[in-house]
């Protein structure tokens, strides 16, 4: 006997920490639906994994057009070999994604009267073509632009260059065959005052249609560098209109931040009317344009934050060891401790990669144009391990009978919620409050007969 309360205390415990309830009367929820890049038509994504001074940077880009016209040029703080550059898996992209977007999750009220208290209206608590070789490759012009590197990786063709004045590399691209957009030479300027290199890169148009590509896969690269930053102000050149990126950093200590501007939690953790599960894509885009606009438009927002060993709720499954290291993560040592022996045991069947390599996301969206991001992002590395998640709550009411004391107070009490999951609604999209109330219906209250509340509520006396 004594064993059977230790077993069903266990049990009991081991339920709550799998599911920890959030208000007295509801279910534990569950995710319906994201809020992922596909939402923004100009949204470009990058992966960057670091530890120390070690980084491997994935760039997924949103380049749509015929392959002949895309040209790639980004600053980097060394000269790369071809060992340091490969064309990443363009899943990995869309698994990070899908595990840190925005969530919407949804909760059922229990009934009322088999609790032995009042309903509590509290608050949901926060979830928790050659190749040659480098010293043959490089050479030097007039234009005072040199060649560091030249090699091809998959379906692309790469150089690496160094150069004096911009308007020496500008020409130097331009005569090379590669469209280079107008304001390029005083964005070029501060790079090369910066002794940074150019890796450029464009399409190798027969190895591209031979192995039947469809889309241009991302190009992954991996350097060594105490500069922790991410060049932006060149893709400025390519439009005028605000543009999306969503900055994955992944790290063995805690989250990332931007030093060089604000960043700012995205409103989270807000109880919303039903009626927003199936217009979850506009409520989130109305959401994040208003929050943009009230932060003057010159913040990263933080979407997610969170080990990769759990998530609460789970929009997808943690990446695995194997995707982990697509991603880039290279701090992951497969092999074991010197001088030990591991014993042979039962594989033990998770979805979650184990806890003893540490891997912390951070999700940050930046929505930039060229005056109010004039800098390009530089970034740091923090201890804190803090858990957040851009998170919105749908709370289903009880409908059935609820014929007791607190079944009285917890009807009574649903009109004043309503409202209040209205107003919370208008607030954070700007959308007009009384469309809000008529999709949910709320007007309908206010034209019942007096009379039939009183007579409906009084059958439960």
């Amino acid at each position: 006997m004594k064993h059977l309360r230790y077993l069903i205390s266990l049990i009991f415990t081991f339920g709550l920490i799998l599911c920890f309830t959030p208000p007295a009367l509801a279910f534990c929820g569950f995710y319906v639906a994201k809020a992922d890049t596909r939402l923004y038509n100009k949204a470009s994504q990058v992966a960057i994994a670091r530890n120390g001074d070690r980084t491997i940077l994935t760039m997924a880009n949103d380049y749509q057009g015929d392959v002949k016209d895309f040209a790639l040029v980004v600053p980097v703080p060394t000269v790369l070999q071809k060992g340091q550059v490969r064309v990443g898996d363009p899943k990995i992209m869309e698994r990070l994604d899908a595990f840190s977007a925005p969530r919407l999750v949804e909760y059922f009220d229990s009934n009322p009267c088999a609790h032995n208290r009042f309903y509590e209206d509290r608050a949901i608590p926060q979830a928790a073509p050659a190749m040659k070789k480098a010293g043959a490759s490089r050479r030097r012009n007039s234009l005072g632009v040199t060649v560091e590197a030249r090699f091809n990786v998959g379906e692309y063709d790469i150089v690496i260059l160094s150069a004096k004045e911009s308007g020496g590399l500008k020409k130097w691209l331009i005569g090379n065959g590669y469209k280079i957009p107008r304001g390029a030479r005083r964005l070029l300027r501060p790079y090369i005052r910066q002794n940074m290199k150019f890796f450029v890169a464009k399409v190798n148009l027969q190895k591209f249609q031979s192995n039947g590509y469809q889309f241009l896969r991302p190009l992954q690269i991996a350097y060594e560098s105490p500069k922790f930053m991410l060049p932006i102000r060149l893709g400025m050149m390519n439009s005028n209109s605000p543009q999306d990126l969503i900055v994955y950093i992944l790290s063995p200590k805690g989250q990332a931040q931007v030093t060089n501007y604000r960043t700012v939690q995205i409103p989270s953790n807000q109880e919303i009317p039903t009626f927003i599960k199936g217009e979850f894509s506009n409520f989130y885009k109305s959401m994040f344009q208003n929050a943009y606009t009230k932060e003057d438009r010159k913040v990263a927002f933080l979407e997610y934050a969170w080990d990769m060993s759990s998530c609460d709720p789970c929009s997808a499954n943690p990446l695995n060891r194997e995707e982990m290291k697509k991603a880039g993560v290279f701090w992951l040592d497969d092999a074991p401790n010197p001088g030990i022996t591991p014993r042979r045991r039962p594989p033990i069947r998770t979805p979650f990669p184990p806890r003893s390599h540490s891997v912390f996301l951070t999700r940050l969206h930046v929505r930039y144009t060229r005056d109010k991001f004039p800098e390009d992002l530089m970034f740091q590395e923090t201890s804190n391990r803090q858990l957040f998640q851009g998170r919105y709550v749908l709370r289903h009411p009880y409908t059935g009978e609820a014929n007791c004391q607190a079944g009285r107070k917890y009807k009574q009490s649903l009109p004043r919620r309503f409202e209040k999951e209205a107003q919370t609604l208008a607030k954070l999209t700007t959308w007009n409050i009384q469309d809000i109330r008529n999709k949910m219906k709320l007007d309908d209250q206010g034209t019942t007969p007096w009379w039939q509340n009183f007579f409906k509520w009084l059958k439960f006396l």
